[in-house]
């Protein structure tokens, strides 16, 4: 980041790498446009008051707590490694990743034929892991005592050649394509959007922060859910009611026809399927679903 800005501008740390796509598509719903050119690690956002640059997500706790940017977006994973949970403060949980919505999970695994069945058979044995001190604390708390070993990627070839990892997992996929056992989890992680003490304690860019937390979150909500509109009689409308999901209540409109209202509702999108036929034996007419960007509660 650069001296150069004024004091009040929020400088925001984004995660490079698998995360990254996700994150700038979770921003472009949320309303904020950010172009990233070729080979560059400063991101512009199309508002003047934001600057940004692309780190590691492993890096970006430490480098809020350093004071290098205000804020940013992170693992939980990587908070809880580099210590930083009592150091900085979380805005807010983003329930979002590379490949879907779950959270990631960190998980001990061993090859399918493996002998060994619980943590504790791998007393004096070698594990390989990326978040290293936090499988060194999981093992500590259980009193087994293992080496563990930084892996630099490709965990899951080091079961085979060592005797177990510790990695991260989102569908599951890779470890069975790797005829992997998992024996236990360590952690469970979500994104989260934090800042440091001393930004939170400024009054001009906390309510940017929780401007920016409340879209995120709006435009996550938005992700499993649509729109739907439709006219129904004015007779069956008490019916239609009875079987219609919505936040608190559907939103419903007199017709220049005072026979027929206008209902307007948000629901699951797996919901869709099911419900609007039972909208048309009903009687609902011109029956419209549209996709949201953002549902804020």
């Amino acid at each position: 980041m650069t001296d150069r800005l004024p004091p009040s501008t929020l400088r925001v740390g984004l995660p490079s790498g698998s995360l990254q796509t996700a994150t700038v598509e979770l921003f472009a719903k949320a309303g904020y446009k950010i172009t990233i050119d070729s080979r560059s690690v400063f991101p512009r956002f199309d508002d003047p008051a934001i600057s940004a640059v692309l780190f590691r997500a492993q890096e970006i706790s430490r480098y809020v707590v350093d004071g290098i940017v205000d804020c940013g977006l992170t693992g939980h994973d990587w908070i809880v490694e580099n210590g930083n949970e009592s150091d900085i403060h979380e805005i807010c949980e983003l329930e979002y990743s590379r490949a879907s919505s779950n959270p990631i999970r960190w998980v001990l695994a061993v090859p399918e034929e493996s002998a060994i069945a619980r943590p504790e058979d791998l007393e004096g044995k070698i594990v390989a892991t990326e978040l290293v001190k936090t499988t060194q604390r999981y093992f500590q708390s259980k009193g087994i005592n293992v080496t563990v070993e930084f892996s630099w990627g490709t965990t899951e070839i080091k079961a085979r050649l060592l005797d177990a990892i510790v990695d991260c997992t989102e569908t599951g996929s890779s470890l069975r394509a790797n005829s992997l056992r998992v024996i236990d989890t360590l952690l469970r992680s979500t994104t989260r959007f934090i800042c440091s003490k001393s930004a939170w304690a400024d009054p001009v860019k906390r309510e940017k922060m929780d401007n920016i937390a409340i879209l995120l979150r709006g435009a996550i909500e938005a992700r499993s859910k649509v729109g739907l509109k439709m006219n129904v009689p004015e007779a069956k409308l008490a019916d239609v009611i009875t079987f219609l999901p919505a936040e608190k209540s559907p939103t419903i409109s007199r017709l220049a026809d005072s026979d027929w209202v206008a209902v307007e509702v948000i629901l699951e999108e797996k919901q869709e399927r099911e419900l609007i036929p039972r909208l048309k034996r009903a009687g609902a007419t011109g029956i419209i679903t549209y996709p949201l960007n953002k549902v804020i509660p």
